[in-house]
């Protein structure tokens, strides 16, 4: 997997102060998209152990809330299979953070269902992320006054509620 854009205090993509990791490739390529570059699954940097750390090491402050998923698209299955191993550590070292991700995919009918998204760790990345932004950018649709996403048709999900009743659950936000 690569990445094209690590930002260590963002608080445009999630509540609070947060480490936001911009993955590379996406299928979806949404007009007028903010990030077209990332579509190309080789733009960007090599996501190495080293680049791990990196992320790591911003996430200790106190002041950092969590960690944010953009891409691309995190949820494209290679990208997942990437992914996985350092949500796990992630949740390992900081389990007081929480873990935001942005997809273009909607999660009761493309990740929780048969799609080109599913693949054989979906169900465990779902189970590692906390809120989830979900839906493709709609230009038509595009709000700038809405709060972590860009168009009305995108919904902030608290994953964990929605898992635990078998039904989206949308996130209150502070």
């Amino acid at each position: 997997m690569n990445y094209g854009t690590i930002k260590k205090n963002d608080i445009a993509n999630g509540e609070g102060v947060r480490v936001s990791l911009f993955v590379s490739g996406c299928t979806h390529h949404c007009r007028n998209c903010f990030n077209e570059e990332a579509w190309d699954f080789s733009y960007g940097n090599p996501f190495t152990p080293e680049t791990e750390e990196e992320i790591l090491d911003a996430l200790s402050p106190d002041y950092i809330n969590g960690l944010t998923l953009l891409g691309g698209e995190p949820f494209e299955p290679e990208n997942q299979r990437a992914l996985l191993p350092f949500l796990k550590r992630v949740r390992e070292r900081f389990p007081e953070k929480d873990i935001w991700c942005y997809t273009g995919y909607l999660m009761d009918k493309e990740l929780l269902e048969e799609s080109l998204a599913r693949c054989e760790v979906t169900d465990r990345m779902l189970g590692m992320i906390d809120v989830l932004v979900d839906g493709r950018f709609v230009e038509g649709l595009k709000d700038i006054s809405l709060p972590f996403r860009g168009s009305s048709n995108q919904r902030i999900i608290d994953v964990r509620a929605s898992l635990e009743n078998s039904g989206i659950v949308m996130k209150k936000l502070s």
